[in-house]
């Protein structure tokens, strides 16, 4: 939100209060307590009125300061509020000096200057940022006075912090548009816009900035940033009411401000082995019965592509029901028979759902007579006609509407459903009144929480914590806690496999550990080019899906060709098991995504700060989906060796590389020093990942040690291999209990050593 005019004014009616300087500093155990007029206090009679704000400041965890500032303290603080975990006893260190006031947490220290009662956060001796003059204040919009204020209305509190020279911004949540987020203006406030405009279905009010720092701010309402917009060496962020309230979270690495922010917000949990698999959909409106759903199933068996999970989308319910969690009698009139047929070829269940109940549903009456609905402030149930005629939205800030909703997916499961895909959850209104008396402001965007939490709460229950999944679309910050997540609406072109791969980064950057999105685009029906580029794409990201709207996804309906592209990749991804399902426990433990972007990994390697086209999956593999209808690649390799995975090719890095693919191909390298594992897989994502595993050892330098482990789905390591090289040999320690075989890139040839079982060996460099 912008209030400034130029450099030197405001805009027309606002005024702008600002701390002047520190007048009293209460310094406590756990915190320090700042009274700062907004104008300077020279004599006792400049304390008898004027706009003060109190600044709080406390340390929730090591290497996190939390700034909270306020104008009236006494203003009504409705919920909900975001589910953090706050460190009672984290470590907290305060000074006062004639001049200033020292804030320590960790490395990170936050000097305020009491005479300006300005702020400036450092890394050890490393200067990160500052709030100068005028970047925290109180504004009105409408200011005639303090005697004729009217009150809260009109009101907000904004913050500004420094943007250094070079200084790049990422995050807040998934965003389509240009991956470093400098110059943009952007509302945290869920929508449902698709993938192609500024709006998104996923808003997270946490930036990443490449100085080695991040910023939450701990609002659920709309926030509103102006990153290099408003004032271009800026970053400001704006919530309307009489207080503000954000943590400042250290580094010194992005890597490491992901960790202690979902240290707050909570890590996102280890999905099961059988969820890496590829996922087939019935797609949004084709027609589809139980015969259609064995055509696909068998299609896909009998052509040597293995499925984990197939999806029924919205018409598995009947048309004007949704929800009512009834399966269409006409169409499948033996829902329960059925899902075991298609569960004893090897496969789990996701069904469609969202939190949406339309009038015509058998479910509307009884929610309705019960109170389990978002109401109006005249006590009428809030409907409207969007998505389905007299739709209602179910309150889960009522205890009883949750057992409700909760009791009619546990069916769902008992009939043989493994997980839910949920859908929608961001068109939320705001004149509406909640069981709690939650603001509706605020819960526009926590809404999707309570949604998403309610459902996975339903499968930690009925399945365990282990198998506990969901495929959603909406998603506010802690939505991680919930996975996995996926893209949105997209077209089926390039340019929208560009704008999803751009969402999924920015998200990923947002604390998001896992990401997926619609293989060959929802909207309309790609090209088969298209198709067989995405499937590539798709089943090199964490979670892969094959979904459509109004058309079907199975490969044969573009060309046989493309059914050869989606086996070779369905059964690569199967075999990388072992290294990706190693990449997703270090994911839930640390908070790290999977899929990240080249500046995370690579933070000093200024090629890589606006890279949004390629990505890494896990630490140690790089790919660069093709992206246009030339079958061209382009992509650039860091600094070091990198090795093709798929060739055992060599090259330097450094450089960027333009080549030709064939669609069996694609730019998939292996970093320098790295072990990737693959595994014996005959068929499936979910296998004995430690039996008969396959070490591959990537340009190890003389001297060096790299290490790997191979995880059970319990995430048990059950095999560790350790390789150090010196100049003439590898030695190699392994820790399994099965035969492997270990192979060495990194000379003139690649070198080999089979191992029955644990123990030592060595093996001679090549070349």
């Amino acid at each position: 939100m912008k209030f400034s005019n130029g450099c030197w004014l405001w805009q027309e009616g606002v005024e702008c209060f600002s701390p002047a300087h520190v007048y009293d500093a209460q310094l406590g155990e756990k915190g320090v307590k700042l009274c700062c007029p907004t104008s300077r206090i020279v004599h006792r009679g400049d304390t008898l009125g004027g706009v003060n704000l109190t600044v709080e400041i406390t340390a929730p965890a090591k290497g996190v300061i939390r700034v909270k500032a306020s104008h009236h303290l006494g203003a009504l603080r409705r919920g909900p509020s975001f589910d953090l975990s706050l460190d009672e006893a984290a470590a907290f260190d305060a000074e006062q000096t004639k001049d200033s006031i020292l804030v320590r947490s960790g490395d990170l220290r936050l000097e305020i200057d009491k005479d300006s009662a300005e702020m400036t956060f450092y890394h050890g001796e490393c200067r990160l940022t500052a709030s100068r003059a005028k970047d925290l204040a109180y504004v009105k919009t409408d200011w005639r006075g303090a005697a004729y204020d009217r009150g809260p209305g009109n009101a907000y509190m904004r913050a500004q912090l420094d943007l250094g020279v070079g200084e790049r911004i990422y995050g807040l949540g998934e965003r389509f548009g240009p991956f470093v987020k400098n110059g943009q203006s952007i509302d945290i406030w869920n929508e449902d816009g698709g993938t192609s405009t500024q709006q998104a279905y996923k808003n997270i009010p946490f930036y990443l900035s490449s100085a080695g720092y991040g910023v939450f701010v701990n609002h659920p309402e709309r926030v509103s940033f102006e990153v290099g917009s408003e004032m271009v060496s800026k970053v400001g962020f704006t919530v309307e009411g009489e207080s503000l309230d954000y943590f400042f979270i250290d580094g010194p690495q992005m890597k490491d401000v992901i960790m202690r922010y979902t240290d707050l917000t909570g890590k996102p949990p280890l999905p099961a082995p059988w969820t890496f698999g590829l996922w087939l959909s019935t797609s949004f409106t084709t027609n589809y019965d139980e015969e259609t759903v064995n055509s696909f199933v068998d299609g896909m068996l009998s052509r040597g592509i293995p499925l984990s999970v197939f999806h029924f989308d919205c018409f598995w319910m009947r048309g004007f029901s949704w929800c009512d969690f009834v399966w269409d009698p006409e169409m499948f009139p033996d829902p329960k028979g059925m899902l075991a047929r298609l569960k004893a070829k090897g496969l789990k269940i996701c069904a469609w759902i969202n939190s949406y109940v339309g009038q015509e549903s058998c479910l509307f009456e009884e929610g309705m007579r019960n109170g389990y609905f978002l109401k109006r402030s005249d006590g009428s149930v809030w409907q409207w006609d969007m998505w389905q005629p007299g739709l209602a939205i179910v309150d889960f800030t009522n205890p009883q509407a949750r057992a409700w909703y909760a009791g009619k997916l546990e069916a769902l499961v008992d009939m043989g459903v493994d997980c839910f895909k949920t859908d929608f959850g961001e068109r939320i209104p705001t004149d509406t009144v909640y069981y709690d008396g939650s603001d509706p402001q605020k819960m526009h965007n926590f809404y999707t929480y309570l949604y998403n939490k309610t459902v996975y709460e339903v499968l930690e229950k009925k399945k365990g914590k282990k198998d506990a999944v969901l495929f959603a679309r909406s998603a506010t910050a802690g939505g991680q806690k919930f996975p996995v997540h996926w893209g949105g609406d997209c077209w089926s072109t390039y340019e929208a496999m560009q704008e999803s791969l751009r969402g999924g980064l920015s998200l990923t950057c947002s604390g998001f550990g896992y990401w997926s999105h619609d293989i060959g685009g929802f909207e309309r029906r790609s090209t088969a080019d298209v198709y067989k580029r995405w499937c590539a794409f798709g089943l090199l990201s964490s979670h892969s899906r094959l979904h459509g709207s109004d058309s079907y996804r199975v490969p044969w309906i573009y060309d046989e060709e493309a059914v050869d592209v989606l086996r070779f990749f369905t059964q690569l991804k199967a075999e990388l098991m072992p290294y990706l399902y190693r990449a997703a426990v270090e994911t839930s433990a640390s908070g790290v995504p999977m899929m990240r972007a080249m500046t995370l990994e690579f933070p000093q390697d200024r090629n890589c700060d606006y890279l949004c086209s390629q990505y890494m999956l896990g630490d140690s593999l790089l790919v660069a989906p093709i992206l246009n209808d030339r079958s061209m690649a382009e992509y650039y390799l860091p600094e070091g060796r990198w090795t093709n995975v798929l060739t055992g090719e060599e090259r330097g890095g450094g450089r960027w590389y333009r080549e030709h693919h064939g669609y069996m191909s694609i730019p998939l390298y292996a970093r320098e020093g790295s072990i990737v594992a693959f595994g014996a897989s005959k068929g499936g994502a979910q296998y004995d990942y430690a039996k008969n595993t396959r070490y591959y050892v990537y340009a190890l330098k003389d001297g060096e040690t790299a290490q790997t482990c191979v995880y059970d789905e319990n995430a048990v390591c059950r095999a560790q291999l350790t390789v150090t090289r010196t100049a003439q040999e590898y030695k190699v320690v392994y820790t399994g209990q099965s035969p492997c075989s270990v192979v060495f890139y990194g000379g003139e040839a690649a070198a080999e050593l089979e191992l029955s079982g644990a123990g030592s060996a060595s093996v001679e460099v090549k070349g």
